[in-house]
């Protein structure tokens, strides 16, 4: 079905007689629909950004907010931008940290401090010379989206929430959105529909594949997906912490937030969902701070495994306090117990909303709980109580909750299933064909569940930070609906993604790109009446360039290392082998053979195996070569199993660190039947152990 030159505003009981064709239709209300030609679901960073560039290409435009607020986590505590590399970031969303820069010369902008005693740090650092700010007040952030919102005449439609049983389709194949209905009873017809929250409703209620937790790491050929037990290093609970209520006593029950059904086993699929929190912003200046009142409701138990990790050696305060201006705060989660509701949050992307308000008001409770306990409780050490004490939520940010702002931190809900899925594969170094935007931060999920590991103590689970590559192409097709499904939506937010992919591309920045690349192909699809699917890539990618929307990473990439093509015998590359425990993907040292090698971040020691398995079509005797980029930090004793035709294990320790190796280290020779086994394991070793390739080569044949 093709849309109309223009939209068509009729009565919606006439819209009923005339779609004889249109499935899912609610009951006719007298109430004419309004009509545009981009509807924007989502008043959040990303829809903004899709509401300037629509404006911006001449098409009509409509913004539907379920909040009072747009925004989303820019506007709601997130200052301290998440990014990785900025050079990353163009068109809207760089106008917007440039606009941010520009709200802060207004010296009426610093009310509670100085301009020059701020000082931005860590990744959001402002350089020197640098036209963009990456840290800012949530206000301001507010400030910045109104003007535009009043300089492009953005209508914005505030406090709608969509009746997700009224979304109108046709019963064609693919379908196409007619019009979407709110709960009020409020009816919107466009000829593009774009979802920008971050919950995918629209998207899940027009009937598009969606996907909500872990994908199983074989499903897509990844390593840091599924259950991660073995990759829990960081934000972890210190060890030996009993996790019954009365301790040792298991029949007395689990502490509250413990799953008893974890871990599952390693790498496999599961429903479960990154922990939520909210981004506190804080202050420590007297004239602006409420203090951590205890909340009505406070429950003490929920705070027993924080005091027991105390009590176990944990010894500062378990937040990022990032400074923003203003001597205000982005307050974030650090350590094994903290702002995140571990295991809080399975049933959100899926609930009614009724049910979301409730798991966002037990979010609340449980944060607001744990600071009046961080810096009250007798229990807890007297140097946190009075860090954390001197702080407290800012009189003149989110007034109406008393410093608490409405938006949680929604790190993952669903995520779109489409023709194309972005994976691990894509942020390490396999381009796609049509970029839309670059994403650029370290491939990072927040922990997923507490269980009891066998020994009975309590553990975090599935906390993932594996970074080392630059800015990566996100493909256009990742951000529309499968061929056959919807033919004028898009999705910058819940886009087609693995669970570990989505962990890198899931930032304020990048969603303002995708949202702006989206807003960028729906008028050009309006324009020349084709599918969403149908966009001429060529088209589009000359218009997002126009507009200084950054495709192609410009600055210095990994070169690839040694081709193993050129290296003689079987080469097998650590992209081939089999992995247990916490293994990370680097590309930072030369002389590694092929694109990357793994390290074990020189942690989790005698957890790590990294197994090679050469297929051979010429049984016999083999020289074994290992192969790796020398540096200075490795392990001097990295353990090397050998496993021959007759099952015998030789085991060698092979010192990664000496320059004189020059990364390579022959092992001898070795009868093999159709099959070679090398492992590295990481057990007693004393530095960085370095998985990179395996060489076999005939025994007869010269070695290189």
């Amino acid at each position: 079905m093709t849309m109309a030159s223009r939209p068509v505003r009729v009565c919606f009981a006439v819209l009923l007689a005339v779609f004889s064709n249109v499935g899912n239709m609610p009951s006719a209300t007298a109430a004419e629909p309004e009509t545009a030609d981009i509807v924007i679901y989502g008043g959040t960073s990303a829809g903004i950004a899709a509401a300037v560039q629509a404006k911006r290409m001449g098409k009509s435009v409509i913004v539907i907010e379920p909040s009072n607020r747009v925004g989303g986590l820019t506007t709601g505590g997130l200052g301290q931008t998440d990014i990785g590399n900025k050079s990353a970031i163009g068109g809207i969303a760089r106008e917007f940290y440039e606009d941010i820069a520009k709200y802060y010369q207004d010296d009426s902008h610093w009310k509670w401090q100085r301009r020059e005693e701020y000082k931005s740090g860590g990744q959001s650092r402002t350089a020197a010379g640098e036209t963009a700010m990456w840290t800012f007040e949530p206000s301001a952030a507010l400030t910045v989206y109104q003007d535009w919102i009043d300089e492009h005449q953005i209508r914005v439609d505030y406090g709608k929430r969509l009746d997700r049983s009224a979304v109108m389709t046709t019963r064609s194949i693919p379908a196409r959105i007619i019009g979407i209905r709110m709960e009020s009873g409020d009816t919107y017809h466009a000829r593009m529909f774009i979802d920008a929250t971050y919950e995918g409703d629209l998207m899940a209620a027009a009937g598009v594949s969606y996907t909500v937790g872990r994908e199983a790491n074989e499903q897509y050929g990844e390593t840091l997906n599924g259950v991660q037990t073995k990759m829990a290093r960081h934000h972890q609970l210190r060890k030996r912490i009993d996790p019954y209520i009365v301790p040792g006593d298991p029949n007395s029950g689990l502490l509250p937030h413990i799953d008893s059904g974890g871990p599952g086993e390693e790498g496999d699929a599961d429903h479960r969902v990154q922990a939520y929190c909210f981004r506190m912003c804080l202050t420590d200046h007297p004239d602006n701070r409420i203090p951590f009142d205890k909340p009505e409701g406070y429950e003490p138990l929920w705070y027993e495994l924080l005091l027991r990790n105390y009590e176990a050696g944990e010894d500062s305060a378990p937040w990022i306090n990032s400074g923003m201006p203003n001597r205000k705060t982005d307050t974030n989660n650090r350590l094994g117990f903290s702002t995140d509701f571990i295991g809080q949050n399975y049933d959100y992307p899926e609930a009614s909303y009724e049910e979301r308000e409730a798991i966002i008001a037990k979010h609340r409770l449980y944060q607001q709980g744990l600071m009046w306990t961080l810096a009250n409780h007798p229990r807890m050490p007297e140097s946190i109580r009075n860090q954390v004490s001197r702080w407290g939520m800012c009189k003149d940010e989110f007034e109406s909750g008393n410093g608490w702002q409405k938006q949680l931190y929604i790190r993952e809900a669903r995520r779109m299933v489409s023709d194309f899925v972005m994976t691990q594969k894509h942020c390490q170094g396999v381009a796609v064909n049509d970029p839309v935007g670059l994403a650029a931060y370290t491939m990072d999920s927040h922990n997923q569940q507490r269980y009891v590991d066998e020994n009975g103590h309590v553990r975090n689970e599935g906390d993932v930070q594996v970074g080392g590559f630059p800015p990566y192409g996100i493909s256009y097709q990742s951000i529309v609906p499968k061929n056959r499904e919807v033919s004028n939506l898009f999705v910058p937010v819940c886009l087609s993604a693995s669970h570990i992919a989505f962990g890198s591309i899931r930032m304020e920045p990048v969603f303002m790109v995708l949202g702006q690349s989206s807003a960028t192909a729906a008028a050009i699809a309006i324009d020349d009446r084709v599918a969403v699917q149908e966009v001429d890539y060529s088209k589009l990618s000359k218009r997002l360039l126009d507009d200084q929307q950054v495709l192609q990473h410009a600055g210095p990439k990994p070169q690839p290392g040694i081709d193993p093509n050129k290296l003689a015998g079987i080469v097998v590359d650590n992209a081939d082998a089999t992995t247990e425990g916490g293994w990370t993907t680097s590309s930072s040292t030369a002389q590694r053979i092929g694109m990357d090698y793994l390290h074990d971040a020189n942690s989790g020691k005698g957890e790590g195996v990294v197994r090679y398995e050469a297929k051979l079509e010429q049984p016999g005797r083999y020289q074994v070569k290992l192969r790796w980029p020398v540096f200075s930090n490795r392990a001097s004793n990295t353990l090397v199993i050998v496993t021959d035709s007759a099952g015998d294990a030789h085991e060698f320790r092979v010192n990664q660190r000496d320059p004189q190796t020059e990364g390579q280290a022959n092992l001898g020779e070795f009868d093999f039947g159709n099959s070679a086994i090398v492992e590295i394991r990481n057990a007693d070793t004393d530095g960085y152990v370095i998985a990179d390739a395996v060489q076999l080569i005939p025994a007869k044949a010269p070695i290189e």
